[in-house]
Protein backbone atom coordinates (compact mmCIF):
# COMPACT_ATOMS: atom_id res chain seq x y z
CA UNK A 1 0.00 0.00 0.00
CA UNK A 2 1.83 3.16 -0.57
CA UNK A 3 1.87 6.50 1.20
CA UNK A 4 -0.86 8.16 -0.63
CA UNK A 5 -3.75 5.32 0.22
CA UNK A 6 -2.36 4.65 3.77
CA UNK A 7 -4.95 5.93 6.19
CA UNK A 8 -3.74 8.98 8.11
CA UNK A 9 -1.88 8.03 11.00
CA UNK A 10 -2.63 10.00 14.48
CA UNK A 11 -5.89 8.30 16.52
CA UNK A 12 -8.42 10.85 18.92
CA UNK A 13 -8.18 9.06 22.05
CA UNK A 14 -10.58 10.01 25.20
CA UNK A 15 -10.28 9.37 28.82
CA UNK A 16 -12.21 9.70 31.62
CA UNK A 17 -15.26 9.35 29.88
CA UNK A 18 -14.61 11.94 27.53
CA UNK A 19 -13.57 14.68 29.83
CA UNK A 20 -10.15 14.53 28.17
CA UNK A 21 -9.03 13.99 24.38
CA UNK A 22 -5.82 14.06 22.77
CA UNK A 23 -3.99 13.04 19.65
CA UNK A 24 -1.43 10.07 19.12
CA UNK A 25 0.62 8.90 16.45
CA UNK A 26 -0.14 5.23 15.56
CA UNK A 27 3.54 3.47 14.89
CA UNK A 28 2.34 -0.07 15.28
CA UNK A 29 0.29 0.64 11.94
CA UNK A 30 -2.39 -1.59 13.22
CA UNK A 31 -6.25 -0.73 12.65
CA UNK A 32 -8.35 0.25 15.42
CA UNK A 33 -11.98 0.73 15.67
CA UNK A 34 -13.80 3.53 17.29
CA UNK A 35 -14.57 2.30 21.10
CA UNK A 36 -11.30 -0.26 21.63
CA UNK A 37 -9.26 0.48 24.78
CA UNK A 38 -5.46 1.13 24.01
CA UNK A 39 -2.43 2.14 25.38
CA UNK A 40 -0.69 5.46 24.68
CA UNK A 41 2.57 6.80 25.72
CA UNK A 42 2.45 8.93 28.85
CA UNK A 43 4.16 11.25 31.91
CA UNK A 44 6.85 8.41 32.84
CA UNK A 45 4.58 5.61 32.19
CA UNK A 46 1.70 4.75 30.30
CA UNK A 47 -2.21 5.28 30.45
CA UNK A 48 -5.04 3.77 28.61
CA UNK A 49 -8.21 5.38 26.95
CA UNK A 50 -10.65 4.60 24.38
CA UNK A 51 -10.57 5.58 20.48
CA UNK A 52 -12.64 7.83 19.93
CA UNK A 53 -11.78 8.97 16.45
CA UNK A 54 -9.61 7.45 13.63
CA UNK A 55 -9.20 8.34 9.93
CA UNK A 56 -9.75 11.67 7.93
CA UNK A 57 -11.99 13.00 10.59
CA UNK A 58 -9.26 13.25 12.79
CA UNK A 59 -7.33 15.84 10.16
CA UNK A 60 -10.41 18.40 10.52
CA UNK A 61 -10.81 17.83 14.55
CA UNK A 62 -7.01 18.89 15.00
CA UNK A 63 -7.22 21.72 12.16
CA UNK A 64 -10.41 23.06 14.50
CA UNK A 65 -8.61 22.74 17.63
CA UNK A 66 -5.27 24.35 16.11
CA UNK A 67 -3.12 21.20 16.58
CA UNK A 68 -0.24 20.57 13.86
CA UNK A 69 1.14 17.27 12.48
CA UNK A 70 4.36 17.27 13.86
CA UNK A 71 7.07 14.76 15.45
CA UNK A 72 6.54 15.71 19.33
CA UNK A 73 2.85 14.23 19.11
CA UNK A 74 2.80 11.33 21.69
CA UNK A 75 2.98 7.46 20.10
CA UNK A 76 0.44 4.78 20.33
CA UNK A 77 1.75 1.66 22.10
CA UNK A 78 -0.61 -1.40 21.65
CA UNK A 79 -3.87 -2.63 22.45
CA UNK A 80 -4.64 -2.27 26.38
CA UNK A 81 -4.19 -6.20 27.82
CA UNK A 82 -5.95 -7.55 30.79
CA UNK A 83 -3.41 -6.47 33.18
CA UNK A 84 -3.33 -3.15 31.94
CA UNK A 85 -7.03 -2.36 32.68
CA UNK A 86 -6.92 -4.30 35.76
CA UNK A 87 -4.17 -1.66 37.16
CA UNK A 88 -6.24 1.29 36.04
CA UNK A 89 -9.51 0.02 37.68
CA UNK A 90 -7.25 -0.37 40.76
CA UNK A 91 -5.73 3.54 40.37
CA UNK A 92 -9.28 5.09 39.47
CA UNK A 93 -10.43 3.83 42.66
CA UNK A 94 -7.96 5.87 44.55
CA UNK A 95 -9.33 9.01 42.54
CA UNK A 96 -12.30 9.83 44.97
CA UNK A 97 -10.28 9.53 48.35
CA UNK A 98 -7.72 11.54 47.09
CA UNK A 99 -10.24 14.67 46.01
CA UNK A 100 -11.50 15.02 49.78
CA UNK A 101 -7.96 14.97 51.20
CA UNK A 102 -6.75 17.20 48.42
CA UNK A 103 -10.02 19.55 49.34
CA UNK A 104 -8.93 18.95 53.21
CA UNK A 105 -5.28 20.60 52.54
CA UNK A 106 -6.22 23.43 50.22
CA UNK A 107 -8.40 24.37 53.03
CA UNK A 108 -6.10 23.81 55.56
CA UNK A 109 -3.72 26.28 53.88
CA UNK A 110 -5.93 28.97 52.99
CA UNK A 111 -6.50 29.27 49.46
CA UNK A 112 -8.74 30.33 47.25
CA UNK A 113 -9.80 28.03 45.02
CA UNK A 114 -12.31 24.96 44.25
CA UNK A 115 -10.82 21.13 42.85
CA UNK A 116 -13.29 19.94 40.95
CA UNK A 117 -11.16 16.47 39.84
CA UNK A 118 -8.78 14.73 40.66
CA UNK A 119 -7.43 12.46 37.29
CA UNK A 120 -4.58 9.24 38.02
CA UNK A 121 -2.75 8.03 35.36
CA UNK A 122 -3.34 4.56 35.01
CA UNK A 123 -0.45 3.15 35.93
CA UNK A 124 -0.73 5.44 39.18
CA UNK A 125 2.74 7.61 38.38
CA UNK A 126 0.81 11.08 37.74
CA UNK A 127 -1.77 12.90 39.33
CA UNK A 128 -3.69 15.73 37.25
CA UNK A 129 -5.70 17.88 39.33
CA UNK A 130 -8.37 20.39 38.34
CA UNK A 131 -9.51 23.09 39.81
CA UNK A 132 -11.14 26.89 39.77
CA UNK A 133 -10.71 29.98 40.83
CA UNK A 134 -11.23 33.41 40.51
CA UNK A 135 -7.85 34.92 41.22
CA UNK A 136 -4.06 34.36 40.58
CA UNK A 137 -3.44 31.11 42.80
CA UNK A 138 0.15 30.70 43.91
CA UNK A 139 0.08 26.65 44.95
CA UNK A 140 3.26 26.29 44.98
CA UNK A 141 3.49 25.25 48.67
CA UNK A 142 0.12 22.79 48.01
CA UNK A 143 2.30 20.88 45.14
CA UNK A 144 4.66 19.41 47.61
CA UNK A 145 2.64 18.66 49.73
CA UNK A 146 0.35 16.32 47.21
CA UNK A 147 3.46 15.41 45.77
CA UNK A 148 4.51 13.89 49.46
CA UNK A 149 1.08 12.85 50.61
CA UNK A 150 -0.06 11.10 47.71
CA UNK A 151 3.50 10.07 46.27
CA UNK A 152 2.86 10.71 42.71
CA UNK A 153 4.36 13.21 39.90
CA UNK A 154 1.46 16.39 40.35
CA UNK A 155 0.03 18.26 37.36
CA UNK A 156 -1.85 21.02 38.12
CA UNK A 157 -4.58 22.63 35.68
CA UNK A 158 -6.84 24.98 35.93
CA UNK A 159 -10.36 25.27 34.03
CA UNK A 160 -13.59 27.27 33.88
CA UNK A 161 -17.06 27.22 35.28
CA UNK A 162 -18.35 25.66 32.06
CA UNK A 163 -15.55 23.12 31.74
CA UNK A 164 -16.38 22.04 35.82
CA UNK A 165 -20.08 21.65 34.75
CA UNK A 166 -19.07 19.35 31.74
CA UNK A 167 -16.94 17.31 34.10
CA UNK A 168 -19.81 17.25 36.76
CA UNK A 169 -22.26 16.54 33.69
CA UNK A 170 -25.77 16.79 34.62
CA UNK A 171 -29.50 17.52 32.50
CA UNK A 172 -30.52 20.74 30.99
CA UNK A 173 -33.48 22.62 30.91
CA UNK A 174 -34.34 21.59 27.13
CA UNK A 175 -34.41 17.51 28.92
CA UNK A 176 -31.04 16.20 27.23
CA UNK A 177 -27.83 15.43 28.84
CA UNK A 178 -25.73 19.05 28.81
CA UNK A 179 -24.05 20.14 26.05
CA UNK A 180 -20.64 20.83 27.51
CA UNK A 181 -20.68 16.79 29.16
CA UNK A 182 -21.04 15.12 25.65
CA UNK A 183 -20.16 17.29 22.38
CA UNK A 184 -18.91 20.40 23.09
CA UNK A 185 -15.28 20.70 23.32
CA UNK A 186 -14.41 24.27 22.57
CA UNK A 187 -16.56 27.54 24.61
CA UNK A 188 -16.79 30.34 23.16
CA UNK A 189 -18.01 33.48 25.34
CA UNK A 190 -21.49 34.46 25.79
CA UNK A 191 -23.23 37.80 26.48
CA UNK A 192 -26.77 39.59 26.82
CA UNK A 193 -26.36 40.89 23.04
CA UNK A 194 -26.76 37.48 21.79
CA UNK A 195 -30.55 37.25 23.79
CA UNK A 196 -31.11 40.92 22.55
CA UNK A 197 -30.66 39.69 19.01
CA UNK A 198 -33.29 36.83 19.31
CA UNK A 199 -35.87 39.46 21.09
CA UNK A 200 -35.24 37.55 24.48
CA UNK A 201 -36.22 39.17 27.88
CA UNK A 202 -33.34 39.59 29.82
CA UNK A 203 -34.01 37.25 32.37
CA UNK A 204 -31.05 35.85 34.09
CA UNK A 205 -32.72 32.74 36.15
CA UNK A 206 -33.83 31.89 32.53
CA UNK A 207 -30.68 32.59 30.29
CA UNK A 208 -27.97 31.28 32.95
CA UNK A 209 -27.15 27.48 33.04
CA UNK A 210 -25.81 24.90 35.35
CA UNK A 211 -22.22 26.42 35.86
CA UNK A 212 -23.46 30.13 36.60
CA UNK A 213 -22.67 31.25 33.06
CA UNK A 214 -25.08 32.70 30.31
CA UNK A 215 -26.00 29.08 28.71
CA UNK A 216 -23.72 28.46 25.39
CA UNK A 217 -27.30 27.21 23.54
CA UNK A 218 -27.52 31.14 22.91
CA UNK A 219 -24.72 31.31 20.32
CA UNK A 220 -26.30 28.67 17.85
CA UNK A 221 -28.97 30.63 16.59
CA UNK A 222 -27.43 33.54 16.72
CA UNK A 223 -26.02 33.84 12.77
CA UNK A 224 -29.48 32.95 11.75
CA UNK A 225 -30.85 36.11 13.35
CA UNK A 226 -28.18 37.92 12.15
CA UNK A 227 -28.31 37.03 8.86
CA UNK A 228 -32.17 37.98 8.92
CA UNK A 229 -32.00 41.21 10.62
CA UNK A 230 -29.70 42.85 7.59
CA UNK A 231 -33.03 43.61 5.66
CA UNK A 232 -34.35 45.24 9.17
CA UNK A 233 -33.60 49.30 8.81
CA UNK A 234 -31.04 50.40 11.65
CA UNK A 235 -31.55 53.96 12.26
CA UNK A 236 -35.64 53.81 13.09
CA UNK A 237 -35.72 52.64 16.89
CA UNK A 238 -38.08 56.03 16.73
CA UNK A 239 -40.70 57.55 14.65
CA UNK A 240 -42.59 60.55 14.47
CA UNK A 241 -46.78 60.71 13.89
CA UNK A 242 -49.34 63.22 14.37
CA UNK A 243 -50.30 61.29 17.35
CA UNK A 244 -47.13 61.18 18.87
CA UNK A 245 -43.74 59.37 19.00
CA UNK A 246 -43.76 55.55 18.72
CA UNK A 247 -40.52 53.53 19.76
CA UNK A 248 -39.59 50.34 18.32
CA UNK A 249 -40.59 47.45 20.91
CA UNK A 250 -39.25 44.24 18.32
CA UNK A 251 -38.33 43.15 15.56
CA UNK A 252 -40.23 39.86 13.85
CA UNK A 253 -37.92 38.18 11.36
CA UNK A 254 -40.35 35.39 10.41
CA UNK A 255 -42.85 37.57 9.31
CA UNK A 256 -40.87 40.68 8.73
CA UNK A 257 -42.80 42.89 11.26
CA UNK A 258 -41.47 45.83 13.33
CA UNK A 259 -43.37 46.45 16.25
CA UNK A 260 -44.20 50.24 17.67
CA UNK A 261 -45.86 51.63 20.41
CA UNK A 262 -46.95 55.27 21.91
CA UNK A 263 -45.54 56.64 25.24
CA UNK A 264 -48.63 57.24 26.77
CA UNK A 265 -49.89 53.52 25.66
CA UNK A 266 -48.79 49.71 26.50
CA UNK A 267 -51.20 48.92 22.51
CA UNK A 268 -48.71 47.89 19.81
CA UNK A 269 -48.46 48.25 16.22
CA UNK A 270 -47.11 45.98 13.52
CA UNK A 271 -45.81 47.21 10.40
CA UNK A 272 -44.41 46.25 7.71
CA UNK A 273 -40.40 46.80 6.91
CA UNK A 274 -41.24 49.45 3.70
CA UNK A 275 -43.90 51.43 5.50
CA UNK A 276 -40.80 52.16 8.19
CA UNK A 277 -38.58 53.19 5.37
CA UNK A 278 -41.36 55.63 4.19
CA UNK A 279 -42.07 57.32 7.52
CA UNK A 280 -38.39 57.48 8.40
CA UNK A 281 -38.52 59.69 4.85
CA UNK A 282 -41.26 61.31 5.51
CA UNK A 283 -39.54 62.51 9.14
CA UNK A 284 -36.27 63.41 7.81
CA UNK A 285 -38.15 65.53 5.29
CA UNK A 286 -40.06 67.28 8.40
CA UNK A 287 -43.70 65.58 7.59
CA UNK A 288 -45.34 63.88 10.10
CA UNK A 289 -47.87 60.86 8.72
CA UNK A 290 -51.49 61.10 10.50
CA UNK A 291 -51.61 57.45 11.02
CA UNK A 292 -49.49 54.46 11.13
CA UNK A 293 -51.11 51.78 8.96
CA UNK A 294 -50.40 49.32 10.74
CA UNK A 295 -51.62 45.69 9.58
CA UNK A 296 -53.67 43.36 10.75
CA UNK A 297 -51.72 40.23 12.19
CA UNK A 298 -54.07 36.90 11.03
CA UNK A 299 -52.98 33.14 12.53
CA UNK A 300 -53.34 31.22 10.09
CA UNK A 301 -55.14 27.91 10.38
CA UNK A 302 -55.36 24.76 8.92
CA UNK A 303 -57.58 24.20 6.19
CA UNK A 304 -60.53 21.59 7.30
CA UNK A 305 -61.66 20.90 3.94
CA UNK A 306 -58.45 19.43 2.59
CA UNK A 307 -58.25 15.91 1.44
CA UNK A 308 -55.95 13.97 4.04
CA UNK A 309 -56.33 10.89 1.62
CA UNK A 310 -57.66 8.87 4.47
CA UNK A 311 -60.66 7.57 6.40
CA UNK A 312 -60.00 9.72 9.56
CA UNK A 313 -62.63 7.61 12.47
CA UNK A 314 -61.31 9.66 15.18
CA UNK A 315 -64.20 10.47 17.21
CA UNK A 316 -67.23 8.41 15.51
CA UNK A 317 -67.16 6.09 18.55
CA UNK A 318 -69.15 8.08 21.19
CA UNK A 319 -69.94 7.22 25.00
CA UNK A 320 -73.49 7.70 24.72
CA UNK A 321 -73.56 4.59 22.23
CA UNK A 322 -71.94 2.82 24.62
CA UNK A 323 -73.90 3.55 27.46
CA UNK A 324 -77.22 3.55 25.34
CA UNK A 325 -75.51 -0.25 24.72
CA UNK A 326 -75.33 -1.28 28.46
CA UNK A 327 -78.60 -0.28 29.36
CA UNK A 328 -80.01 -2.25 26.67
CA UNK A 329 -78.20 -5.28 28.08
CA UNK A 330 -79.63 -4.74 31.66
CA UNK A 331 -83.11 -4.08 30.69
CA UNK A 332 -82.89 -7.69 28.55
CA UNK A 333 -80.96 -9.36 32.00
CA UNK A 334 -84.14 -7.90 34.46
CA UNK A 335 -86.84 -9.11 31.82
CA UNK A 336 -85.11 -12.46 32.19
CA UNK A 337 -84.50 -12.73 35.65
CA UNK A 338 -88.47 -11.69 35.79
CA UNK A 339 -89.38 -14.77 33.61
CA UNK A 340 -87.60 -16.98 34.87
CA UNK A 341 -88.96 -16.23 38.41
CA UNK A 342 -92.38 -16.44 37.10
CA UNK A 343 -91.54 -20.54 35.48
CA UNK A 344 -90.40 -20.92 38.83
CA UNK A 345 -93.21 -19.85 40.84
CA UNK A 346 -95.73 -22.66 42.29
CA UNK A 347 -98.88 -22.55 40.67
CA UNK A 348 -100.83 -24.23 43.54
CA UNK A 349 -101.98 -22.23 46.72
CA UNK A 350 -100.28 -22.70 50.09
CA UNK A 351 -96.70 -23.39 49.40
CA UNK A 352 -95.17 -19.88 50.06
CA UNK A 353 -95.63 -17.85 53.30
CA UNK A 354 -94.90 -14.82 54.37
CA UNK A 355 -92.07 -14.20 56.64
CA UNK A 356 -93.20 -13.71 60.39
CA UNK A 357 -94.09 -10.19 61.99
CA UNK A 358 -91.99 -8.87 64.47
CA UNK A 359 -94.45 -10.03 66.61
CA UNK A 360 -93.86 -13.75 66.37
CA UNK A 361 -95.51 -16.12 63.67
CA UNK A 362 -99.02 -16.99 63.88
CA UNK A 363 -99.24 -20.79 64.28
CA UNK A 364 -101.31 -23.01 62.44
CA UNK A 365 -102.39 -20.76 59.74
CA UNK A 366 -101.55 -20.67 56.30
CA UNK A 367 -100.35 -17.52 54.96
CA UNK A 368 -101.97 -16.31 51.81
CA UNK A 369 -100.25 -16.60 48.61
CA UNK A 370 -98.54 -13.85 47.26
CA UNK A 371 -98.96 -13.51 43.60
CA UNK A 372 -97.29 -10.75 41.44
CA UNK A 373 -99.30 -7.84 40.20
CA UNK A 374 -98.26 -8.31 36.54
CA UNK A 375 -100.17 -12.11 36.88
CA UNK A 376 -102.95 -11.63 39.06
CA UNK A 377 -106.04 -12.99 37.45
CA UNK A 378 -109.42 -11.95 37.60
CA UNK A 379 -111.25 -11.99 40.81
CA UNK A 380 -114.05 -14.32 40.91
CA UNK A 381 -117.28 -13.76 42.77
CA UNK A 382 -117.24 -15.40 45.96
CA UNK A 383 -119.72 -17.75 47.33
CA UNK A 384 -121.68 -16.62 50.65
CA UNK A 385 -120.15 -18.72 53.39
CA UNK A 386 -123.10 -19.97 55.26
CA UNK A 387 -125.02 -16.97 56.80
CA UNK A 388 -124.07 -13.98 55.37
CA UNK A 389 -124.27 -10.85 57.25
CA UNK A 390 -126.16 -7.39 56.20
CA UNK A 391 -124.16 -3.98 55.63
CA UNK A 392 -125.65 -0.65 56.41
CA UNK A 393 -125.86 2.50 54.01
CA UNK A 394 -121.73 2.86 55.04
CA UNK A 395 -120.86 -0.62 54.63
CA UNK A 396 -120.55 -1.98 57.99
CA UNK A 397 -122.11 -5.01 59.62
CA UNK A 398 -125.21 -4.44 61.32
CA UNK A 399 -125.06 -5.95 65.01
CA UNK A 400 -127.63 -9.01 65.85
CA UNK A 401 -130.41 -9.18 66.88
CA UNK A 402 -130.75 -9.35 70.48
CA UNK A 403 -127.11 -8.83 70.82
CA UNK A 404 -125.24 -6.19 73.41
CA UNK A 405 -123.84 -3.58 71.11
CA UNK A 406 -119.80 -3.90 70.96
CA UNK A 407 -117.93 -2.47 73.60
CA UNK A 408 -114.19 -0.52 72.30
CA UNK A 409 -111.11 -2.66 73.60
CA UNK A 410 -109.26 -1.91 76.54
CA UNK A 411 -105.54 -2.88 77.37
CA UNK A 412 -104.64 -6.20 76.01
CA UNK A 413 -103.54 -7.11 79.40
CA UNK A 414 -105.85 -5.86 81.59
CA UNK A 415 -108.95 -4.93 79.76
CA UNK A 416 -111.99 -7.02 80.37
CA UNK A 417 -113.03 -9.31 77.51
CA UNK A 418 -115.72 -9.14 75.13
CA UNK A 419 -118.78 -9.34 75.06
CA UNK A 420 -120.65 -13.67 74.38
CA UNK A 421 -119.13 -13.48 71.18
CA UNK A 422 -116.47 -15.88 72.01
CA UNK A 423 -116.98 -19.59 73.25
CA UNK A 424 -116.25 -20.56 76.40
CA UNK A 425 -114.40 -23.90 77.60
CA UNK A 426 -115.44 -26.19 80.30
CA UNK A 427 -115.34 -24.10 83.25
CA UNK A 428 -117.01 -21.45 81.76
CA UNK A 429 -113.95 -19.07 80.58
CA UNK A 430 -113.66 -17.44 77.83
CA UNK A 431 -111.23 -19.41 75.38
CA UNK A 432 -109.24 -17.05 73.42
CA UNK A 433 -108.61 -17.72 69.72
CA UNK A 434 -105.44 -19.43 68.31
CA UNK A 435 -102.76 -17.53 67.97
CA UNK A 436 -103.63 -14.85 71.07
CA UNK A 437 -102.52 -15.35 74.36
CA UNK A 438 -104.79 -15.02 77.27
CA UNK A 439 -104.55 -12.29 79.74
CA UNK A 440 -102.18 -12.27 82.47
CA UNK A 441 -103.47 -12.18 86.26
CA UNK A 442 -101.89 -8.88 87.93
CA UNK A 443 -99.26 -10.01 89.71
CA UNK A 444 -98.97 -9.84 94.07
CA UNK A 445 -98.90 -6.21 94.81
CA UNK A 446 -99.78 -4.93 91.30
CA UNK A 447 -102.79 -3.63 89.44
CA UNK A 448 -104.09 -4.91 86.46
CA UNK A 449 -102.71 -3.45 82.98
CA UNK A 450 -99.76 -1.82 84.91
CA UNK A 451 -96.69 -1.79 82.67
CA UNK A 452 -94.05 -4.33 83.09
CA UNK A 453 -91.24 -3.37 84.61
CA UNK A 454 -87.78 -3.92 82.96
CA UNK A 455 -84.88 -5.93 83.20
CA UNK A 456 -86.19 -8.38 84.70
CA UNK A 457 -86.84 -11.75 83.01
CA UNK A 458 -90.47 -13.76 82.98
CA UNK A 459 -90.94 -16.76 84.71
CA UNK A 460 -93.44 -18.78 82.58
CA UNK A 461 -96.94 -19.41 83.67
CA UNK A 462 -98.10 -23.37 84.88
CA UNK A 463 -100.88 -24.33 82.50
CA UNK A 464 -104.14 -25.29 83.46
CA UNK A 465 -106.10 -27.94 83.64
CA UNK A 466 -107.77 -28.00 80.00
CA UNK A 467 -106.48 -24.46 79.18
CA UNK A 468 -104.76 -23.74 76.44
CA UNK A 469 -101.00 -24.04 76.30
CA UNK A 470 -99.13 -20.43 77.10
CA UNK A 471 -98.16 -18.64 74.48
CA UNK A 472 -94.45 -17.84 73.48
CA UNK A 473 -93.52 -14.01 73.33
CA UNK A 474 -94.37 -11.82 70.75
CA UNK A 475 -97.70 -13.19 70.55
CA UNK A 476 -98.95 -9.04 71.21
CA UNK A 477 -98.13 -8.52 67.30
CA UNK A 478 -101.09 -11.68 66.24
CA UNK A 479 -103.45 -10.17 68.94
CA UNK A 480 -103.03 -6.50 66.96
CA UNK A 481 -103.75 -8.64 63.75
CA UNK A 482 -106.88 -9.75 65.14
CA UNK A 483 -107.97 -6.90 66.41
CA UNK A 484 -109.46 -5.53 63.05
CA UNK A 485 -111.48 -8.91 62.24
CA UNK A 486 -115.47 -9.09 62.03
CA UNK A 487 -116.88 -11.23 64.96
CA UNK A 488 -117.40 -14.90 64.67
CA UNK A 489 -120.94 -15.95 64.70
CA UNK A 490 -121.75 -17.92 67.89
CA UNK A 491 -123.21 -21.77 67.69
CA UNK A 492 -122.94 -24.82 69.13
CA UNK A 493 -120.11 -26.00 67.84
CA UNK A 494 -116.57 -26.13 68.98
CA UNK A 495 -114.26 -23.48 66.81
CA UNK A 496 -112.63 -25.29 64.34
CA UNK A 497 -108.76 -26.08 63.98
CA UNK A 498 -108.63 -25.17 60.63
CA UNK A 499 -109.45 -21.28 59.32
Amino acid sequence: MTDSLAPFDIIEVSFNNGSRKDFFRNSTKQLFEKGEMVAVEGVSGFDVGMVNLTGELVKLQMKKRRVEDTPEVKKLLRRASAEDMNRMSENKKRETEALIKARAIARSIGLEMKLAEVEIQADGRKATFFYTADDRVDFRELIKIYASEFRVKVEMRQIGARQEAGKVGGIGSCGRELCCSTWLTDFKSVNTTAARYQNLSINQAKLSGQCGRLKCCLNYELDTYLDALKDFPDDCDLIETASGNATLQKRDIFKNLMWYSYDNSNKQYPLTITRVKEIRQLNRQGVKPEELKAVEVVTSKPNKDVDLGFADVVGQISLRSLEKASQKRKQKSKEKHKEQHQKDRPKGGGGQQQPAQAGGAQQGRPQKEQRPQGDRPPRQEQKPRGEQKPRNERGEQKPREGAQPREPRGDQRGGEPRGDQKPRNERGEQRPPRGEQKPREPREGGQPGAPRPQGGEQKPREPREGGPKPQQQGGGGQRNQNRNRPPRKPDNKQPDNKQ
